[in-house]
């Protein structure tokens, strides 16, 4: 430890693009931290440092102040600059110290834990649940925002509306009730940062550690994980190719999590008579229903279903929408409508979580619907999709039909092919992957025993051309996979 400063430590670059103060300033406080200043030690003044070191005087004036603001230094009028007494920093352990993740919470633990499926940017064929890219109306869609920009110093400036834009929340209950037949005034809805957002909120505000969720299976991963993240047990709700199979679980679940119009990741749709079943078994256990309605506006074959919201007449169902399908998904935009019995208090856990979404959009998108850009684009969409998706089962037919069996169903912009062979749906995913193709996994969606090996794969991001070519990439990939056991 040296007991004197030594000019001869400091060596200044007039040249470099960093100013000589902050060069000056770096250079002490690496000595001061590395104890080569002696805690207690005399520094020039600033004179006599600018002299030797042929800067400035106030390049050196700047660094002191600065070491002084950060507390390495004490100045006082007219009195040697001194350096503060730090205390001693630990010394790095001998021994090499335990993983990071030992020191997180359970909590943390268990949402590291949890599955997910993100894809590249680029790489939109055959990407589940993605709309296409290149017939979203964003010259329309800049304008909105722009002509919203010029108006945000006034009520979208600030941290208002934390329940949702008053315009958007009124133009998504119309929306709401003609085309989905849901109940509700513009006050039950908000705003959220998409619809995983709403499943974190409503997993926080109607779960308890230990409560029972009867989660579909296979069942949105997404929705699972902010359950498990909760504290919730994950009891099956088993979909199949015939529906819900409605036999009541161990323990009365707290919360029921269904997809009925469009299950994810099947496609197939709740049959009445099951609604009502399920809405019955809801009110004698008096538990709550998330119905997730993520993808039904598209469906090829009539109209699409009404909501389970529109018929439970005991309140008990909170409806959660995105426009990550019909629009695009880095909107980051989706709604919940909430029972007034739970509706109380909310803006607190809005304002808690962060959950509320920009403003600035929310307002773009108000008028992107109340100026009918939203239902023309809804409209064209559904036409190029449905021939999308017929193509995109005659091609998959034809190259994959020795490894795939696809699940036809009438709704979605995503389509289900089970393996007719013993490949890894995992593997099959991986090899994909390095094809530039984002295929998800089926048995990702399973969270149980004997989970089901396929491919949840898009149809709609993609046209003609690029889909047959990414079909017959796949089709190589099965090719150059062997079967192997699955885990």
């Amino acid at each position: 430890m040296a007991a004197t400063f030594s000019v001869e430590a400091i060596v200044l670059n007039p040249s470099a693009p960093v100013n000589l103060h902050r060069q000056l300033y770096a250079q002490l406080r690496r000595l001061i931290e590395n104890r080569a200043l002696a805690s207690g030690g005399a520094l020039p003044s600033t004179r006599l440092l600018a002299k030797d070191l042929d800067i400035g005087r106030n390049s050196v004036i700047a660094a002191y102040d600065q070491l002084a603001l950060e507390g390495y230094l004490r100045l006082r009028r007219g009195a040697t600059p001194l350096v503060v007494d730090l205390p001693t920093r630990s010394q790095a352990p001998l021994q090499p110290r335990p993983s990071r993740s030992s020191h997180i919470s359970a909590r943390g633990k268990v949402l590291k834990a949890q599955r997910y499926h993100h894809g590249k940017p680029g790489s939109f064929a055959l990407h589940p649940g993605m709309p296409d890219p290149d017939n979203f109306p964003f010259n329309t869609w800049s304008r909105l925002l722009a002509r919203q920009a010029r108006r945000a110093r006034h009520d979208l400036f600030g941290a208002y509306h934390v329940t949702g834009h008053p315009p958007l929340r009124e133009a998504i209950a119309r929306y709401l009730s003609v085309s989905r037949g849901v109940n509700c005034t513009a006050e039950q809805i908000f705003i959220t940062n998409g619809a995983q957002s709403a499943f974190d909120l409503l997993a926080r505000l109607l779960l308890d550690p230990g409560d029972t969720v009867w989660m579909e299976e296979p069942g949105y991963y997404g929705a699972s994980a902010a359950f498990a993240a909760a504290g919730a047990r994950l009891s099956p709700l088993r979909v199949g190719e015939t529906g819900w199979q409605l036999d009541p679980p161990p323990a009365a679940p707290r919360l029921i999590f269904v997809t009925p119009s469009c299950h994810h990741p099947l496609g197939v749709t709740m049959p009445m008579e099951q609604r009502l079943n399920l809405l019955r078994l809801a009110e004698n256990w008096n538990a709550w229903i998330i119905e997730d309605d993520y993808d039904s506006e598209y469906r090829f074959q009539g109209q699409p279903i009404p909501a389970l919201q529109g018929v439970d007449v005991s309140n008990r169902t909170v409806f959660v929408g995105t426009f990550a399908k019909i629009l695009f998904p880095a909107m980051r935009l989706g709604f919940m409508v909430v029972p007034a019995t739970i509706s109380e208090g909310i803006v607190a856990a809005l304002s808690t979580t962060g959950q509320h979404a920009p403003l600035l959009t929310q307002a773009a998108l108000a008028d992107f619907m109340n100026e009918g850009h939203f239902a023309r684009h809804l409209r064209r969409m559904r036409r190029l999709y449905a021939a999308r998706r017929q193509n995109f089962m005659t091609i998959c037919e034809e190259h994959l039909g020795e490894w795939l069996r696809l699940q036809r169903t009438e709704s979605g912009i995503q389509l289900v092919g089970h393996f007719q062979s013993a490949h890894d749906d995992k593997a099959v995913a991986a090899g994909a992957v390095a094809q530039g193709l984002n295929v998800s996994p089926l048995s990702i969606q399973y969270r149980h025993a004997n989970p089901q090996h396929g491919l949840v794969m898009g149809f709609a991001a993609a046209d003609e051309k690029t889909t047959k070519k990414a079909i017959q990439k796949l089709q190589h990939v099965f090719q150059n996979t062997k079967p192997q056991k699955r885990g």
